[in-house]
Parts: C-alpha cells; structure tokens; sequence
C-alpha cells in the first residue's frame, strides 16, 4: 500500500454517554486494558504504514494534544482545535488543508476499537471508482435497532441508509462501522464554515448517484460510545475476540486480570476479567470481579469490587456493586447512593 496514504481521526466529541468517566478524560483517552483507545488506533495505522495522522479535536482538546504532540508510536501527529463542533462532516472540511488532491485518505473515529483490514478497504475503494468507501459488519438481527443500517446492491454500493430501524423494518443487517475511506473530492460535497454531518448530509448527495462503496469488515469491531460498550469491548479481550498489544494477562483461580501495578497482595482475589492501571493500592482480602480500575486508585482491604469502573485518582472505601466512579472521587458508604 502506498506510504502517503494520510488520516484522519475524528476527536471532537463529548462522550457523554460515557459520564462520568469523560469529565476529565476526553474519550480518545478512555484506556482499555491500561492503553487509551486512541494509542491503539494510532499503533493499528502505523502497522499498515500510515504515519501522517490529523485530529480535530474540541473537548478537552490539550488533554489530547499534551499526549500524542511528541509520541514514541510512531505517528507524525497533526492537530485543528475547534472553537464549536461543526459535525463529522465540517470536521473533516476544516482539515481539507492536509490532504492532497488525487489521493485518497482514511477517516476513523476516535472511539472505534478494530482489527479491520483496512488496507484490505483502501484497496477496494481505490478499484472501484467511488468517492467514499465504508466498512460495514454483519450483525445479529437482534442489533440491528441499535446502528445505522446499510442496504447495497449486488456489487456492494450503497442504495439506502436506515437509521436504527425496527428489527421489522430493517432491510439489511450490515451496520456502518465509522470506518470510511475517501476520495480528495469528498470535499465538494462539504460546505465550508457549517454545520454538517455525513449522514444527514453528505451521503444522501451521494446516495442518488450511486458513489458509495462499501468493504466487509470481518474482523472484530466494536465502539466504546457506552458504558456497557466499554465493559464489554475489556470482555472481549480477554476472550481473545480483539487484539492488540497490551500487558500480560494473570491467570488466578477464579479470574484472570491485566495489571500495571506491581505487587499486589496475595490476599486480593479476582473473579472473571479485570484490568488494573498504574499505582493503584488494594487492600488486604478484597475481591475485584469484572472492574475496570485505572491509574492512582486506593481501595480499603476487605472489600467487594464487582461490575465497576473506576476512574482515576479515586479512594473507595466501601464495596461497589455496578457502579461507575468518575475521576478524584472519595467514596464512602455516607456518600454511596447505594451502598452493598
């Protein structure tokens, strides 16, 4: 694949649906298994030879920027901050400056947790003499409420978007994985200086002239745009269902769990899969079941971690039961809605 091929990760979002973890964490930077979704991303890129990256960024943008402006991944890091969010259209319009004419260029979201082939994509659109290529995956029927679903003919253009329709309605159980590859003349169906969003406004010009392809993405897919999304994107790896570089997972009698604290006391048990961050102190006797614990936390000993996720810089002194702590909580059964 060509070296010059560039991309652009879409960083402006808000991840609100993952609050509280995104109040002082930008989504981009909400780890899994220690390593921030974006570190993934941007090694997956670099393995295909993709280095020249461009992000718009908006929420808590320094924080991104602060991270990736000197990286050892690889990636010659380029950024735009934006002053108000423009949709994920204008947000590829306001970095036309960076890509060149007559060459294609890749677009991912931020939140995307993939092993799709993507020179498998380029490959294809560059064949096929369309102006935007998506990665679409196959879905259960069951699913099909919860994406925009999209319908192709026999030679896999797209002739219909459905956005979360009824299981009854759908017409197609391949979803849009976010994943989409471009041509430079994408940029004449985005005005400047406006709001504007792909679907609701790019691909319906398209649509009618039958200029979006679309690649199968076979591979692992998934977004961590929910809290159940993120819990169950850790599950998956530890299920060996996605891959990438990570530390060594710890097998223990009961659990497995992937830490990057050393010396945690013999006395701690795990259950099912668990991730543990940097300098993060546990108790004597206490359980960690199915959590996802990140950097600089305390936990009291003799208690029962189960089904949570919490942030950095928390001290938990009482047993948690499905509950997401945001960052520098203390947490105590007095302050505990619900205390186990």
């Amino acid at each position: 694949m060509s070296s010059d091929i560039k991309a652009m990760v879409m960083s402006a979002g808000v991840g609100s649906r993952l609050d509280p973890l995104t109040k002082a964490v930008p989504k981009p930077l909400v780890p899994i298994a220690n390593k921030p979704v974006m570190d993934i991303l941007f090694e997956k890129l670099v393995s295909i030879g993709i280095k020249d990256v461009i992000c718009n960024t908006y929420y808590l943008a320094d924080k991104i920027i602060e991270r990736y402006r000197n990286n050892n991944i690889g990636i010659n890091f380029n950024y735009i901050k934006e002053e108000t969010l423009s949709g994920t259209a204008g947000g590829v319009k306001k970095c036309q400056f960076f890509f060149e004419k007559g060459k294609p260029f890749l677009v991912l979201s931020a939140d995307g947790l993939s092993n799709a082939d993507l020179k498998k994509g380029i490959e294809i659109h560059q064949k096929s003499n369309a102006i935007a290529t998506i990665g679409i995956k196959q879905i259960s029927l069951e699913e099909v409420s919860h994406f925009g679903v999209v319908v192709t003919d026999n030679n896999g253009f797209i002739t219909e978007f459905q956005e979360k329709p009824a299981i009854e309605d759908a017409k197609s159980t391949y979803i849009n994985t976010g994943i989409y590859i471009f041509d430079y003349e994408i940029f004449d169906y985005i005005p400047e200086n406006t709001f504007y969003d792909f679907a609701k406004n790019v691909f319906p010009q398209l649509l009618e002239k039958r200029l979006i392809n679309t690649f199968p993405v076979e591979e692992y897919w998934s977004d961590i745009g929910t809290i159940e999304q993120y819990k169950q994107s850790t599950k998956d790896l530890f299920e060996d269902m996605c891959s990438f570089e990570h530390g060594d997972i710890i097998k223990t009698a009961k659990g497995d769990y992937i830490s990057e604290t050393e010396n945690i006391d013999s006395t701690v048990s795990f259950v099912g899969y668990s991730t543990i961050g940097r300098d993060v102190n546990i108790g004597a006797n206490t359980v960690i079941e199915n959590s996802i614990i990140w950097d600089n936390v305390n936990i009291g000993s003799n208690l029962y971690i189960k089904d949570s996720v919490i942030a950095s810089g928390c001290d938990i002194r009482t047993n948690l039961n499905s509950q997401i702590v945001g960052s520098d909580e203390s947490v105590n059964c007095e302050n505990l809605k619900i205390c186990t």
